[in-house]
């Protein structure tokens, strides 16, 4: 059976975007109960050297974004990176989910072999369509929603795995 392109980007990327604006809006619900400046949440990082919540946000964005278009073989819109409350990286969220909304199993299906060259730190990687998807896209996407996650649990938002995963559909 072969794969669909679009099954394995789109619909996962989509639920996964989802579930990040649940997990920002338990975050602001957080700030506001606990009287938390929410700046302090947004500029919350893990370590010293990694990125802060608001960062991880715009990256899973711009990823999920960009490798859907590119798969589909078309520029993705730019978001300016200037999102500095939970209601603007929840709506950039749900804007990416929008924009995803637009792709159809036409545009993505068939792109396992299509070889995409992405720009990495002055460098060109060329990819095939799938090993593209399933070892940079996704991976990427999931690590940074995961790293927001953790961002605001370790601040002590009160969020479990289901908030990550979503709720199993029947």
């Amino acid at each position: 059976m072969a794969i669909s392109m679009y099954k394995a980007s789109v619909p996962p990327l989509i639920r996964c975007l989802n579930n990040l604006s649940g997990i920002l809006e338990k975050g602001a619900a957080h700030a506001e109960n606990k009287g938390i400046d929410p700046s302090v949440l947004i500029h919350s990082r893990l370590f010293p050297d990694m990125l802060p919540l608001a960062k991880q946000v715009q990256i899973a964005s711009d990823v999920a974004r960009k490798g859907a278009a590119r798969l589909a073989g078309i520029e993705a819109p730019s978001i300016e990176d200037n999102e500095a409350s939970f209601p603007e990286l929840i709506t950039r969220s749900s804007t990416t989910v929008d924009y995803l909304n637009t792709f159809t199993p036409d545009q993505i299906d068939g792109t396992e072999d299509k070889i995409i060259s992405l720009p990495i730190r002055g460098e060109i990687y060329k990819f095939p369509g799938l090993p593209y998807l399933l070892t940079f896209v996704k991976p990427n996407v999931y690590f940074h929603v995961t790293t927001a996650y953790n961002i605001l649990r370790h601040s002590g938002v009160e969020l479990g795995k289901f908030d990550y995963l979503g709720k199993p559909e029947h």
